[in-house]
């Protein structure tokens, strides 16, 4: 029987891999799972809690000995994570969670020669058929709606209009920077709540995406022909082009009460399209809420995980804005999570079946090297040598 282990996230992050409710649905499949203790509780779930569906709760130490584990942060999901050998991982052990596999090539690598097989989900195609595990999808709608909800919270102004006998109040205006996943939900958010929502992004297929949601697009004289990298995600563009966009874009951002920019590249630092004198031409209280802030942020002043006062204009940066809404955040990864095992668990164990695609792209390393090609290609012409022999094999994986 293949045992799968939920780890305990780092002490930053308080979701949770696998919750209750889908632990019960992987042992009716026929699998055993062991949760570490307390992993659960910064959700709002307690070991009993998962007993009572059918989990085993042990130490550390007791988790590892499971072939599988899983985690919302796996090793990698952190830059500082890299060249020593993963603690607690040993050849045979399968990982799936997020890894920042792109973004942190070298801990990929130190991941590979621990010999561990590992899945990073933000690899994940954009497809219709991987909609049930698309955790960045997932997150990225709460991320959207908490960011519309932290900047109505910091500024200092009504959202909605208001009439009253001494006045009518105009509703305040907001812009969102980046119309993808996060972006529309917090298009939809601020409308709500009753502002007035203007949005941005370079893909030219955002217009009715905005506008189906209720915000109003804002069109720049650019050419934005190539500024869809398909699948949803942005294209990185060139300094030209972004330069030419801050200088449109300014006067948009001076008249905003609230800005959230949402705007990332898989793997690339995220464009500065905000910068500091933009910033500095709004009016004083107003709001910027920079969630592409772990990805180095889309406003110049962001500062990751603070609060910056610049000019009288509130610039926060919060690296992990779904941490707020932990409960739901680990629902919807933990269906996420559990759809994606029963793809890749059978009887015996993991079937690596490269002929699915969702199996392929998602696969990073496999028998003590690094077998995802982008990410290879990250780390360089040396490593991509090392590994250009090993081609993953079918076979069940084993511990």
């Amino acid at each position: 029987m293949t045992v799968i282990g939920v780890l305990r996230e780092r002490s930053d992050e308080p979701r949770v891999s696998l919750v209750p409710q889908d632990v019960a649905a992987l042992v009716q499949a026929g699998f055993e799972v062991v949760v570490e203790h307390e992993a659960g509780i910064r959700a709002g779930f307690r070991d009993k809690d998962y007993e009572a569906r059918g989990a085993r709760t042990g130490g550390k130490d007791e988790v590892l000995a499971a072939e599988v584990l899983v985690q919302v942060r796996a090793y990698g999901a952190d830059r500082g994570d890299g060249e020593d050998v993963p603690a607690g991982l040993r050849p045979g052990h399968v990982t799936v969670g997020l890894g920042n596999s792109l973004g942190n090539p070298a801990a990929a690598q130190a991941v590979a020669k621990a010999g561990v097989t590992s899945f990073c989900l933000e690899l994940l195609p954009r497809t219709t058929r991987a909609q049930a595990m698309d955790v960045l999808s997932s997150q990225a709608v709460l991320a959207g709606y908490r960011a519309a909800l932290v900047g109505a919270e910091r500024l200092a102004k009504v959202l909605p209009m208001m009439s009253t006998a001494a006045g009518t109040l105009p509703p305040a205006k907001v812009l969102v920077v980046g119309a993808g996943v996060a972006g529309l939900s917090a298009i939809a958010t601020a409308r709500r709540l009753g502002a007035l929502v203007s949005a941005y992004d370079v893909r030219p297929e955002a217009r009715e995406q905005v506008e189906s949601v209720g915000g109003m697009f804002v069109a720049l004289p650019l050419d934005t022909s190539e500024g869809s990298a398909g699948g949803g995600y942005a294209a990185a563009m060139g300094e030209d082009f972004y330069r030419r966009q801050q200088e449109l874009l300014a006067a948009t951002v001076a008249s905003s009460d609230i800005v959230i920019t949402t705007a990332q590249v898989p793997g690339r630092r995220a464009p500065v399209i905000v910068t500091e004198e933009m910033v500095r031409r709004m009016a004083p209280g107003s709001v910027v809420v920079d969630i592409a802030a772990a990805q180095g942020g889309n406003c110049e002043v962001t500062r990751p995980d603070e609060e910056v006062l610049a000019a009288g204009v509130h610039v926060l940066g919060p690296s992990n804005i779904v941490a707020g809404l932990a409960p739901h955040a680990s629902q919807l990864f933990s269906k996420n999570i559990s759809n994606f095992l029963k793809l890749i668990l059978n009887s015996e164990g993991v079937k690596l079946d490269l002929d699915d695609v969702l199996i392929a792209e998602t696969l990073v390393t496999h028998e003590s090297a690094v077998v995802h090609p982008a990410v290879l290609q990250r780390l360089g012409p040396e490593e991509n040598a090392e590994s250009e022999h090993v081609t993953p094999s079918t076979s069940p994986v084993r511990s």
